[in-house]
């Protein structure tokens, strides 16, 4: 803990869980004005438990604190413990915003369902690998059908399934299936990723939030746009980009979308044209449910 003038107050090493440290600030005879935790795994926890007992907790981002202590000589936990109340103090750091208990219990399902997306392919591909250095050849094959995979769908399966289940109850997933392309698993994600709507003060903080806005430098003469930052959420990112890919690339009824983005295709090329579609998806799906309105296409299509 450190005071106005910088200098520590006073040091101490508590577990890092809530109870432990709401008790050790309890003990205190000075309460802190505010509290900084480093972006991390544990840190969303921490912070729910901290703000629940009514103190003033921010997260730091942690791209700005690593930037911060670039210039230390010698790293310790101690030095870090004093360089993140110090950036507390300052006030020179960006906030990340503490997703709430729901949003994570919606994000977990979805973070498993890639895990087991992801390892039944690599088991797959591994056992093709295997099989092929004795001249054993699998070839098109299904998931019934190639027997390494079945407890691995099984599993599968069940996430899907309890994700459906937990959209059919969801008002705000079902507003945004309304919108061409967006399913249910996009919904979801894009859930997870929002958390709370009114956080954001502008839609251009949308769609910076999920990394599709151009990086820019400036530096005297040089003023430089380059291409999307690719910052924030992956999963929300490429979803939004392959239903932007679903919009121009195949038939899509009653709606002005894809109009827009093939006028826009022309000029600037399929690429940039997909990415300023995901960009105006994301827009899209977070007016809708400021709103609570579902799709227009007369609306969308606007410039």
């Amino acid at each position: 803990m450190v005071g106005g003038s910088g200098s520590v107050v006073c040091e101490a090493k508590v577990v890092s869980d809530p109870v432990s440290l709401i008790g050790w600030f309890a003990y205190l005879e000075q309460q802190p004005s505010r509290i900084g935790l480093e972006a991390s795994p544990l840190s969303h926890w921490l912070c729910a438990g901290l703000k629940e007992a009514g103190l003033v907790v921010e997260l730091l981002e942690a791209r700005h604190v690593h930037a911060a202590f670039k210039a230390m000589a010698v790293k310790t936990d101690r030095k870090d413990a004093c360089g993140i109340a110090q950036l507390t103090r300052f006030g020179w750091f960006r906030a990340v915003h503490c997703k709430s208990l729901a949003t994570q219990e919606t994000r977990a399902p979805l973070a498993a369902r890639t895990l087991v997306h992801t390892k039944r392919h690599d088991v797959e591909m591994s056992l093709r690998g295997l099989l092929r250095g004795f001249g054993l050849k699998v070839g098109k094959t299904t998931p019934r059908r190639f027997e390494a995979r079945v407890a691995l769908d099984r599993a599968f399966r069940k996430l899907e399934a309890r994700l459906r289940e937990q959209a059919r109850v969801d008002e705000r997933v079902r507003l945004w299936i309304t919108t061409p392309s967006v399913g249910v698993l996009t919904a979801l994600t894009f859930v997870s990723a929002i958390d709370h709507p009114g956080r954001f003060k502008s839609l251009r903080q949308v769609s910076a939030h999920i990394g599709l806005t151009p990086k820019r430098y400036q530096s005297a003469e040089t003023d430089v746009s380059g291409r999307i930052s690719k910052a924030g959420d992956h999963s929300v990112r490429t979803l939004l980009y392959e239903a932007a890919n679903v919009i121009l690339t195949r038939p899509v009824k009653g709606s002005g979308l894809k109009s827009w983005a093939v006028r826009l295709a022309k000029r600037a090329g399929q690429r940039k044209a997909k990415v300023a579609l995901a960009r105006k998806l994301a827009v899209i799906l977070h007016r809708m449910l400021v709103d609570r309105t579902v799709f227009d296409a007369s609306l969308a299509a606007r410039a």
